[in-house]
């Protein structure tokens, strides 16, 4: 047969916070190293999921306009990287701002 002893425990707020603040510490601290991580090629370079993320690009597109030249890439394996300063040039000399802002003026 089961034992039925079981006892029921009630923390106090604060007995319950002291128990669970280290835990979301530690969890806050776990989660800045991934971002730090995931974030750390994003210094100079894009790559694909960059590029469908932020540019709302496909796979296909991205392949286009790489096969065409529209955007500048440079291989490292099979890992294709986009230097983010020359797609910033690339995005500024395409952009229609210039010439609605000589429309407006």
């Amino acid at each position: 047969m089961e034992n039925n002893n079981s006892q029921l425990v009630l923390l106090s707020t604060d007995k319950l916070e002291s128990l669970l603040n280290p835990v979301l510490n530690r969890l806050d601290d776990i989660d800045k190293n991934l971002n730090k991580k995931t974030t750390t090629h994003k210094v100079g370079y894009y790559r694909n999921k960059d590029l469908k993320v932020n540019f709302g690009l496909s796979p296909n597109t991205i392949i286009k306009y790489r096969e065409s030249g529209v955007i500048p890439f440079t291989m490292l394996g099979d890992v294709y990287l986009y230097p983010i300063n020359q797609l910033n040039d690339v995005l500024k000399k395409n952009s229609n701002w210039d010439l609605f802002q000589n429309k407006a003026s």
